[in-house]
């Protein structure tokens, strides 16, 4: 089929959305959110809850979430959940209907809440069909439309999927990452009293901005650590100017070894320096570069709540929360670098860890949201290190 052949008229009168993926598949259904159109990659995320904070995970930038669980909505929105000042996916694909809130906690209508986001959304598709999809062939680039009057030029639609350069080589860190210094004090979320307050200091890290999720600063801050966030850009200079007890390297989106390109000279010098680091996820990946290993891109992915890693220095299995399209070639690291943690799931490196230099990072999320806390430990083995460098300093 010609693009000129293709099907320009919706299949039925309630149909006013439209995602087309870049080999020409369509899938038709309802809009919600902000009428127009998005571009990205297609994504899966096998999650059954805590939407909003993946659709305001920076990680998300330049893709659109295809949600695996049917029913998406049934919380609502509301303020305390996002990840960071707005969602940064580009739109996102669900089952059934948008289903009504029914959670004390919700503020707003998760159709209400996405227009508002400038998020666009289409429900009512085959999402199994087009998971399997993404699971066998990779994640394609596509375009969703939502337009109220059902009316659609598939052609410029599909030109459109094509002609994205999709993310590798992308660097998408400077989109999302904050531009000045911002002081972080807030600590986790409680049921009762909400967000806490740092009371007692006990270090402090100056965390480098790729696309942080607050959850991880919050999590820092439990931990006893004053957080001081920083641009994607900072220099070595500008950090060490901080007077750092240690450095967080964040999550985010994007190549890493697009982004890599300006942050690795910093990562480079903050390792000379003797400092303690930690990374997660895209710090993660920059990291392994930093130390001379490779990156590379992954046929799909993962993306959920519950995949297994094992902590290959305790034999312990932890479930964890993960967000990523780029892995670290294991083969590639340097030999005063271990790996820690393996996926269970494909042996894709989770963790690493330098035999000379306190230094560590690990692929998954151990704050969570969504996801299990089996591996918050993290946290306080950061804080651990960086208390035994300043003693022995």
């Amino acid at each position: 089929m010609t693009d000129s052949e293709m099907p320009s008229v919706p299949p039925g009168d309630d149909i006013t959305a439209l995602l087309v993926l870049d080999d020409g598949t369509l899938f038709w259904g309802k809009g919600f959110g902000r009428e127009g159109d998005t571009v990205g990659e297609v994504c899966f995320n096998t999650s059954m809850s805590g939407y909003q904070e993946i659709l305001t995970d920076p990680s998300y930038a330049g893709q659109i979430i295809t949600f695996t669980f049917p029913h998406i909505g049934n919380v609502g929105t509301n303020t305390d959940d996002m990840e960071n000042r707005s969602a940064a996916a580009r739109g996102l694909v669900i089952r059934e209907d948008i289903t009504d809130p029914a959670n004390f906690r919700s503020e707003n209508h998760l159709n209400d809440w996405s227009e508002a986001q400038g998020l666009i959304g289409i429900c009512g598709i085959d999402t199994r069909k087009l998971t399997r999809r993404i699971r066998d062939g990779g994640a394609p680039n596509g375009v969703i439309a939502y337009s109220k009057d059902g009316k659609f030029d598939v052609p410029t639609l599909l030109a459109a999927a094509k002609s994205w350069p999709g993310l590798e080589g992308m660097d998408l860190a400077k989109e999302v990452s904050r531009t000045a210094n911002e002081t972080w004090g807030a600590t986790r979320w409680d049921l009762k009293s909400g967000f806490g307050t740092l009371d007692a200091v006990t270090a402090h890290v100056v965390a480098i901005d790729y696309g942080a999720k607050d959850n991880i600063l919050r999590c820092l801050s439990e931990t006893g650590a004053r957080v001081t966030v920083v641009p994607a850009t900072a220099s070595f200079d500008e950090i060490m100017a901080l007077s750092p007890d240690g450095v967080f390297l964040s999550n985010g989106p994007g190549d890493p070894a697009a982004t890599g390109e300006y942050a690795l000279p910093v990562i480079t010098a903050l390792i000379s320096s003797g400092v303690p680091i930690f990374g997660i996820c895209l710090g993660h990946q920059l990291l392994a570069l930093a130390f001379g290993g490779k990156t590379y891109k992954m046929h799909q992915g993962h993306r959920g709540a519950n995949h297994p890693v094992q902590d290959l220095r305790s034999g312990k299995v932890e479930i964890t929360s993960m967000n990523h399209g780029f892995s670290v070639d294991g083969d590639s690291l340097p030999e005063n670098v271990t790996i820690s943690h393996v996926s269970l799931f494909d042996k894709t490196v989770c963790g690493i860890q330098h035999t000379e230099k306190p230094i560590f990072s690990v692929q998954q999320h151990p704050e969570a949201s969504p996801g299990p806390q089996d591996s918050f430990y993290l946290f306080d083995q950061f804080m651990d290190m960086i208390q035994k460098h300043k003693s022995a300093a």
